[in-house]
């Protein structure tokens, strides 16, 4: 009778620490958040005259999904939109406050910046220890591209009154940019990856025992 007592207590006891974050994963969630602000001083670009602009902040929220993971990378974004939200001017070309959450007709991608970190962070914490090119390129198209859109466009479709084919299309613009924000991020996670290994545990079953025992602490 007392075994499963004692196991239970040790399951919610792991799940608390879990849930907890420590000081560097605060840090590490502040910096990406600072990063992904940073990615949108060059401003924001406008293509073809389209409602909707390029911003680089897409690639911070890639980044922030293959490097951080599922969990610090969705917090490191929701604290930039919170701050944003707030009227803080941290969205590209210096934009801030509730109406870019809205009615504007970008209002929708913000949201998706949430989903796809979660998706990028999941799918490459399947993907490590190893990390293999191809497949990281494919679960980061999927995070970055795929759930992004899957929010932004129907969003725009709605604020600017459009058929959602109209917005759908109107989108393919920013497809040859968004390719290459997932081959650097891809690139770069790669490198960091190797060179820190442990920043995101492994979904596999016995993956972990691929990782040195500092990492897995």
């Amino acid at each position: 009778m007392t075994t499963p007592t004692v196991s239970a207590r040790s399951k919610t006891a792991t799940r608390a620490r879990l849930a907890r974050l420590s000081v560097r994963d605060l840090a590490q969630i502040a910096i990406f958040a600072a990063l992904i602000a940073a990615l949108g001083f060059p401003g924001a670009i406008s293509l073809g005259g389209s409602s909707v602009p390029i911003t680089f902040q897409t690639l911070g929220v890639m980044l922030a999904g293959a490097i951080l993971g599922a969990r610090k990378g969705f917090l490191a974004v929701l604290l930039l939109l919170v701050l944003a939200a707030a009227g803080l001017p941290l969205l590209s070309g210096g934009r801030g406050g509730l109406v870019w959450f809205t009615t504007s007709p970008a209002a929708g991608y913000p949201y998706g910046w949430l989903l796809g970190a979660v998706v990028i962070g999941l799918l490459t914490a399947w993907l490590l220890p190893r990390y293999p090119f191809w497949p990281a390129l494919g679960a980061t198209v999927l995070g970055g591209i795929v759930a992004v859109y899957l929010i932004g466009v129907p969003v725009t479709a709605i604020n600017l009154g459009l058929p959602l084919w109209a917005a759908l299309l109107d989108s393919t613009k920013f497809l040859p940019g968004d390719l290459i924000k997932v081959v650097v991020t891809v690139l770069v996670a790669k490198q960091v990856h190797r060179a820190y290994p442990g920043l995101i545990t492994p979904l596999r079953r016995g993956a972990s025992a691929a990782l040195p025992v500092d990492a897995r602490a």
